[in-house]
């Protein structure tokens, strides 16, 4: 067998090793344009993102999607799409949303929110419940006068609730029988929660209590320790709203800082 045979049975033995090497960096061939499989890897990573778990049907869908992506891409071109002023204003578009959201994904890698942070938060928020909640009913109305001929029925007997029932304005309670249930003081106006507090269990206000919503009979139905869940109970709540409120203030310093002639609606 001469050299040069040898050489021939080489180079194609070489191709056939090298042949799967190369079609796994694709899922496919689409007239002869690959279609990488970085682009699956990147669907699937973004479907692990949003809680969808990997499985084999999951990435076979995924895999007929982009093929089909890519044929039919692969016509757009050939029609011109692409250098029409529509599709590069959609371009526009589509390519500032991608900058922004890796602007504001970045900033919430590089700023997390901390677990410290969300303890101190909700030290906050635990000392401004306070120790006790309420659970009271009211009446509200428009005039003191109609706060005070209820009040005349209450001393004659009548029931609280039903007074409420077909009384009150309040549309949250009135059909509840003026139930406002638990509830910490901070919960209400002050008015409403200086006069709750001064009651005794079962005993309701003997003068109309002015609001900016009205006038109000409150009855006091009882109270108790703040019931507060735990710190490890509604730590990721926390977290989650403070990471929200550094990308809030975040992108209210880069519109503040913005040199723009633009006058915002807000």
């Amino acid at each position: 067998m001469n050299t040069s045979r040898i050489a021939k049975i080489a180079a194609a033995a070489a191709l056939v090793v090298a042949a799967p090497a190369v079609l796994a960096q694709n899922i496919a061939i689409v007239n002869g344009k690959p279609v990488p499989k970085a682009r699956l890897d990147a669907m699937m990573a973004q479907l692990a993102k949003q809680g969808q778990a990997p499985s084999p049907e999951v990435e076979q869908k995924v895999k007929d999607q982009l093929v089909l992506r890519e044929i039919y891409a692969q016509e757009a071109e050939k029609q011109g799409i692409a250098a029409t002023k529509e599709y590069r204003e959609q371009m526009e578009f589509a390519r500032q949303s991608v900058l922004i959201q890796t602007l504001f994904s970045n900033y919430e890698k590089k700023n997390p929110s901390t677990e410290a942070e969300a303890r101190a938060e909700y030290d906050k928020i635990k000392a401004a419940n306070g120790d006790k909640e309420y659970r009271a009913r009211h009446i509200l109305v428009e005039t003191e006068d109609q706060a005070k001929a209820l009040i005349e029925q209450l001393k004659k007997g009548a029931s609280f609730e039903d007074l409420a029932k077909k009384n009150s304005k309040d549309p949250g309670s009135a059909e509840n029988g003026g139930d406002l249930d638990w509830a910490a003081p901070g919960n209400y106006v002050p008015e409403f929660s200086d006069a709750m507090t001064k009651l005794q269990k079962g005993q309701y206000t003997q003068t109309p209590v002015k609001s900016q919503f009205g006038f109000h009979i409150i009855k006091l139905e009882d109270q108790r320790a703040t019931q507060f869940p735990s710190f490890d109970e509604v730590k990721a709540q926390i977290i989650q709203r403070d990471s929200q409120a550094k990308i809030a203030k975040y992108r209210e310093d880069l519109k503040d800082k913005a040199k723009t002639d633009y006058k915002f609606s807000e």
